[in-house]
């Protein structure tokens, strides 16, 4: 019997602790991996970080449900359709187009940033529940949220644009990216809402914050 336990203990999928060394464990050599292995094609690796990461995040929350997990397919689905239109139309983020470091494409979009755009959404709708009261408003909670990745896209782009995952026109970020990402992330932020109202999934909070740590620091290292 105490060999089991000690084994669920172990298990990242059964213990908050251990799943928030794994987490921590996976960015750190994520930083080691792009700074000093990116010849090797360590990017590479990025759809399966993000996968891993989003089921570690999911497998903490306290309420989960049928209807939870069709919002979290459908917030997956909207945002990569997002990206769909935004690659052909050039009318929602600018004109981009995606390199070969996020994996298998479908319609020149990779499918795994599906699962980045929930992600995001779904970290960023628990940590705010850790920074503001839960008696504020469903709508405020949303556009915090949406700010945050907005924050979070600002450090991320630079990285993205090195490393290949995505590439601009002229090579500049524009300032229409940043309003489209807060507009597609507030719509999707709201839906979330109705399945975070009081979350207090640690693993997913402390998940986004790392996120901001890794991109911030390889914006100065690489």
């Amino acid at each position: 019997m105490s060999g089991k336990l000690l084994q669920s203990n172990l298990n990242p999928l059964n213990n908050e602790k251990t799943a928030l060394v794994v987490v921590a464990v996976l960015y750190a050599v994520g930083i080691v991996g792009f700074v000093f292995l990116s010849d090797m094609g360590f990017a590479h690796l990025t759809p399966l970080n993000l996968m891993i990461s989003l089921l570690l995040a999911l497998r903490f929350h306290s309420s989960p449900s049928g209807n939870f997990f069709a919002a979290a397919f459908f917030i997956a689905l909207s945002g990569y359709f997002i990206e769909v239109a935004g690659v052909h139309s050039g009318l929602i983020f600018g004109v981009y187009h995606y390199g070969s470091v996020l994996g298998f494409s479908l319609f020149n979009t990779p499918l795994s940033i599906g699962i980045n755009w929930l992600m995001l959404v779904y970290t960023s709708s628990v940590l705010i529940n850790f920074l503001l009261p839960q008696n504020k408003s469903r709508i405020l909670k949303a556009t915090l949220a949406a700010a945050l990745m907005v924050g979070l896209d600002v450090l991320i782009e630079p990285v993205a644009i090195a490393t290949d995952m995505w590439h601009w026109e002229a090579g500049q970020v524009p300032l229409q990216n940043y309003v489209g990402w807060f507009v597609a992330a507030l719509a999707l932020q709201y839906i979330m809402s109705f399945f975070t109202s009081g979350e207090r999934n640690r693993v997913a909070a402390i998940l986004f914050l790392l996120q901001m740590v890794f991109f911030a620091l390889l914006n100065v290292l690489l």
